[in-house]
């Protein structure tokens, strides 16, 4: 996993609870790395799983929740950084567009990124399919950057969790608008 996940959920921590809760979760942690994380490095996805489940520990918050909010908050980044992706009229042409243009462009730029596939079905005007497939099994970041990018152009949606492999590594997701 691209280390600008790592920078930046340890940014949302030390913004949303302050620097004694990054500090904490690094000496409680196991990292591979021992919590020196860069962004431009690349970083085994189980680290991130260890940091939000102790800050769950900490704080009382669903591991679900927590990666739902940074999801949101590291759409802002993406945006501020790859401005270029978000050329598109609305919510779904920008969902629609990720397999096709999006992560092919990723790819350009960190060959080496292993990025979730994310299979589209627009249904109306108000309601989009999205099955989303990745062996990390993140898909409660990927409704976060989904609501994250709902703000970004103006519209309110509910993102919902229709089917749901045992593991996780494969999700249907229904975006309605609302």
């Amino acid at each position: 996993m691209k280390g600008i996940v790592f920078t930046e959920f340890l940014e949302l921590v030390e913004n949303e609870f302050g620097l004694e809760v990054v500090q904490q979760i690094i000496d409680e942690c196991e990292l591979e790395t021992e919590g020196a994380f860069t962004s431009v490095g690349t970083y085994n996805h189980k680290d991130m799983f260890i940091m939000v489940g102790k800050l769950s520990e900490i704080k009382g918050i669903p591991v679900p929740a927590l990666l739902s909010v940074f999801g949101e908050y590291f759409f802002t980044t993406l945006k501020t950084k790859y401005p270029l992706f978000l050329d598109k009229p609305n919510l779904f042409s920008f969902l629609n567009s990720i397999d096709q243009y999006i992560h092919p462009e990723v790819i350009k730029l960190y060959p080496d990124a292993e990025l979730p596939q994310f299979e589209a079905e627009i249904r109306s005007d108000n309601e989009m399919m999205l099955n989303y497939m990745s062996s990390r099994k993140l898909s409660d970041l990927a409704i976060g950057l989904i609501k994250g990018a709902a703000k970004h152009f103006k519209e309110d949606v509910d993102v919902v969790k229709v089917v749901k492999d045992a593991e996780g590594a494969k999700v249907l997701l229904k975006v309605n608008k609302i």
